[in-house]
């Protein structure tokens, strides 16, 4: 997935969606705005905002930065006094995107209540490898198979959603999530032929809402 077009209520939410679906930063993205979009008179005519945003070339990753990611994670485990082996695989989300999986005994202490440990900890693994080397380089990291669960489930739940909106013609909105679990929900229901999904709120607020296909 290197180029998607979103379309949304303003032009600023359909930027937004793109990044969550796509997991990068405004500064890792080219942005052509298709439609600037309207709001109608009372509400009628009014005509939603598009957008086809492209991924840089950087996305697509380096083998180094991968390498120094999975030192640096090896580092910190070991500063844990933890006993666990990182190997690196292919990402639930994205081909072009590394994972790098922990598996071990005891490791619950690196996943944390609702994953917020392991979001806070891939965060910093990041964070020190864009310094080291200079650049961004999006990478997962996985602790004893618990995203992928997680991702599983999340799948389910936006198909399960997706059938509720169809039945009902009413918007639905899920709990707040990070953004990569935001991104699953996008992606799930990207090409549902009968509803359409948005982020919507502010910071650790921000959720997906699920509504009727606009015809």
């Amino acid at each position: 997935m290197e180029e998607i077009e979103i379309s949304a209520k303003t032009v600023d939410e359909a930027i937004q969606t793109a990044l969550e679906q796509l997991g990068v930063e405004n500064d890792q993205v080219e942005v052509v705005v298709l439609n600037k979009g309207r709001l109608g008179l009372l509400g009628m005519g009014s005509e939603d905002a598009k957008v086809k945003v492209k991924l840089l070339a950087e996305k697509n990753g380096n083998g180094d930065v991968v390498k120094m990611a999975r030192e640096v994670l090896d580092k910190i485990i070991e500063f844990m006094g933890l006993s666990a082996k990182v190997t690196t695989g292919k990402s639930e989300t994205d081909s072009l995107l590394v994972t790098l999986d922990v598996e071990g005994d005891d490791l619950g202490i690196l996943i944390g209540r609702h994953g917020q440990t392991l979001t806070s900890l891939q965060y910093i693994v990041r964070l020190i490898v864009a310094e080291k080397s200079k650049m961004w380089v999006p990478f997962n990291i996985d602790v004893a198979g618990y995203k992928k669960r997680r991702y599983d489930s999340l799948r389910n739940l936006a198909l399960r959603v997706a059938e509720q909106v169809k039945r009902s013609q009413r918007m639905l909105t899920l709990e707040p999530m990070p953004a990569d679990e935001r991104r699953i929900v996008h992606i799930t229901l990207a090409s549902h032929p009968d509803v359409a999904t948005q982020s919507m709120g502010e910071g650790e607020m921000r959720k997906v809402a699920v509504m009727v296909k606009k015809r």
